[in-house]
């Protein structure tokens, strides 16, 4: 019950209402004594105006007046003389006067709770102005005790009917907040509980139905939440088939560029110079094809292998990719810029910054052959004190939208019709690998930049 939002909120209602009554009993037992006070000068003054009637009231009959009054004796001020009309011996002194004509609410809750903290029976006098202005002013001289005792008895009433008060209001609201909250909770744990034990079954996710404008917020976000959950399910189960499909391609691939190589030998023995000139390359391809199909036998067992680093010079590597994106396009519209200065030397791992480079430039060749425009493709890299930048420019029509909100996804970043997306998502896996990133820096119909942040760390040259 106390470990339940229902039972915590009844508990904390009939708490706060219990409170909100004693603030509300203090002030209220005040005036129960300003009124007690109140009720005694008036029958006093009764008693008094019987005997103005009759000056030669009998004694007997005077202390029965005083007995009904509650007093000892009373004295009346009219026409500004002072007149004891009634008295009898008062057992003890006095030992408070209280004033009721001028004292303030303060003055008056502070005198009843020190009435109530006092259990001693005292004699007090008690000063107030006579009812329907037959006088100056009363005054009249009594004993605690009753007083005390009808404030006490008044105050367990109204403490009795604050907490009945109290408890009914709590279960009311605790009524309430079953209906309004703890059951539209339950019902979204209830969808949660089963969508955790099927999360591939769309039947499991929430449909919004709470009134409720902020149940029905969090309704919504967990629909969403649970979509996407979905769809990221089914697309890591197809990524899996996927992957265990590329994996024995790989396998039988790699064997049959591995026997190319064998042929590699002959080739460069050959008379022709074009072929002479051309079988380096060849060999370099079939032995980056060779280390790729590796790469990615290795990617389905576990993740892309870490970079081996070396002191590499980057305007070699990127000369070998304009030369290779070139007989790739065959004349095409690309203009592929090998703007990286010669000299400058980086730390990394060759291949991978090859595969990292050459998919960025792939797309931006392969953006401005759909556009049926000519373009030009730039390849750049500064250094500072701490990183190298490598940027990637092009001047095709820039990404849309849906491909730059999920532009490292793989299947899902493609810019272009029949694209799988996969180039940049392992050109950012492999730059993750060296510790840098790969960023888009802009992008427009006036073209795209790709920017590779690599850190230079404790190697830097």
């Amino acid at each position: 019950m106390l470990n339940t939002l229902s039972g915590r909120f009844l508990i904390l209602t009939t708490v706060f209402v219990m409170l909100a009554e004693v603030l509300i009993f203090v002030p209220s037992i005040a005036r129960f004594r300003e009124d007690y006070l109140a009720a005694r000068l008036e029958r006093a003054q009764i008693a008094s105006l019987a005997l103005l009637a009759d000056d030669m009231l009998e004694s007997e009959l005077e202390a029965e007046l005083l007995e009904t009054a509650g007093v000892f004796n009373v004295v009346l001020r009219r026409d500004e003389v002072r007149q004891l009309m009634l008295a009898s011996p008062i057992p003890q002194p006095i030992a408070a006067t209280y004033d009721l004509r001028m004292a303030s609410a303060l003055v008056l809750v502070r005198d009843a709770m020190l009435r109530l903290a006092n259990p001693e029976n005292e004699i007090i006098r008690v000063i107030g102005a006579p009812v329907h202005d037959a006088g100056l002013l009363i005054e009249i001289t009594m004993e605690t005790a009753p007083l005390r005792m009808a404030m006490i008895d008044y105050g367990v009433r109204i403490l009795i009917l604050s907490a009945v008060i109290s408890i009914f209001t709590a279960l009311l609201l605790f009524v309430a907040v079953r209906i309004v909250l703890v059951k539209p909770i339950k019902a979204v744990v209830g969808y949660m509980q089963r969508y955790a034990a099927a999360p591939e079954d769309a039947r499991g996710i929430i449909h919004p139905s709470s009134r409720l404008a902020e149940l029905r917020e969090a309704e919504e976000a967990l629909m969403q939440l649970q979509t996407e959950l979905t769809q990221a399910l089914k697309q890591r189960e197809r990524l899996a088939q996927l992957g265990g499909a590329v994996a024995k391609v790989s396998h039988d691939l790699r064997n049959i560029l591995t026997s190319a190589q064998l042929f590699t030998d002959r080739i460069e023995m050959s008379e022709d110079p074009l072929v002479r000139r051309l079988a380096p390359k060849l060999v370099n391809s079939i032995t980056r094809a060779v280390s790729l199909c590796e790469g990615t036998l290795a990617f389905g067992r576990a993740e892309e292998p870490a970079p081996t680093f070396a002191v590499i010079c980057l305007h070699e590597i990127v000369e070998d990719i304009v030369e290779s994106e070139r007989l790739a396009a065959d004349g095409g519209l690309a203009d592929i810029v090998n703007a990286v200065p010669k000299p400058m030397m980086l730390r990394g791992d060759p291949e991978q910054l090859f595969r990292i480079v050459m998919n960025l430039v792939r797309n931006a060749r392969q953006a401005i052959a759909a556009t049926g425009q000519p373009g030009r493709i730039t390849v750049a890299c500064h250094e500072d004190d701490s990183r190298w930048l490598i940027t990637v420019s092009d001047t095709g029509p820039g990404l849309p939208k849906r491909a730059q909100d999920k532009l490292f996804t793989p299947f899902q970043g493609g810019a272009r019709k029949g694209g799988t997306g996969l180039g940049l998502a392992i050109a950012d896996e492999l730059a993750r690998g060296h510790g840098g990133a790969v960023k888009l820096r802009e992008t427009s119909p006036a073209g795209t930049t790709f920017e590779v942040c690599l850190p230079k760390g404790d190697g830097a040259l």
